[in-house]
Order: C-alpha cells, then structure tokens, then sequence
C-alpha cells in the first residue's frame, strides 16, 4: 500500500504502524489537517487575501522542510512525534494556499510556497542523491 507510505523499509522508522500498514509519520499530519483547514475556511467563507498569508504559510512550511532535510542528511535521526507536529503545520500551511489556489489559480501565497520548497529541496535531493536502489 504504497500510497499510505512512501518510505521504502529500510525507513519504517519514519512510519507507524496501523492496523497493519505502514503510514507515513508527516503525512499523518499533514492531510486530515490539510482537509479540515479547507473545509473550514470554505465554511466560514474565509476571505480569500489575509496581508499576514505569505509569512504565516511560509512560517508553517519552514518546519516541515527543515525536518525532512535534516532526515535526508542524517537518516537515523529524528522522531516520528516531530515528523508528525512538522506535518500538521504543514497540514495548516497548505490548507490555506490551497484554499485560495482553488478559487483564484496561482495565488502569491502559493508561488511563494512552491519557491521556498524548491530553494530547500532541490539543493537537498542533489546532495543527497543516492542513485537507484538495487532489489
């Protein structure tokens, strides 16, 4: 079931275990919060332009990518507790962007997102690029 975890076994460390399957410990955060800050914010018609909207959805996303880097560098470390509250931060953080994106396509808030993933993980895959795994 590789669409509850995307981590290969050699990182289980990074996943819980439910009912038999393995689910990624950040994406546990990151989705039913994702999901609820939508349904939320379309619920009480939240306006679609907050002045504090890039820095608090930059905020929320920093800490997500600040641990998943720091797991690319040093794969035996961390916990799946911060995986899991970096995740819902980033639940939160998304929530909003796509919240706007889906009203008015291609939002600042959302370019601005996209750019501050980018400036993180690109630098991170290419230093740590193990190439392809044999088995």
């Amino acid at each position: 079931m590789f669409w509850l975890s995307h981590h290969h076994e050699e990182e289980y460390n990074r996943t819980y275990l439910l009912g038999g399957v393995r689910v990624c410990a950040r994406c546990l955060g990151t989705y039913p919060v994702l999901l609820a800050v939508m349904v939320g914010l379309f619920k009480l018609r939240a306006p679609l332009a907050w002045h504090w909207d890039v820095p608090v959805v930059l905020g929320l996303t920093l800490p997500a990518l600040v641990d998943w880097a720091v797991g690319r560098f040093r794969p035996a470390s961390g916990s799946n507790a911060v995986r899991t509250l970096t995740g819902l931060l980033l639940g939160a953080a998304l929530g909003r962007s796509l919240f706007i994106h889906v009203q008015k396509p291609l939002p600042a808030v959302l370019v601005w997102q996209a750019a501050l993933v980018a400036v993180v993980a690109l630098p991170v895959f290419l230093a740590t690029f193990r190439g392809p795994r044999n088995g």
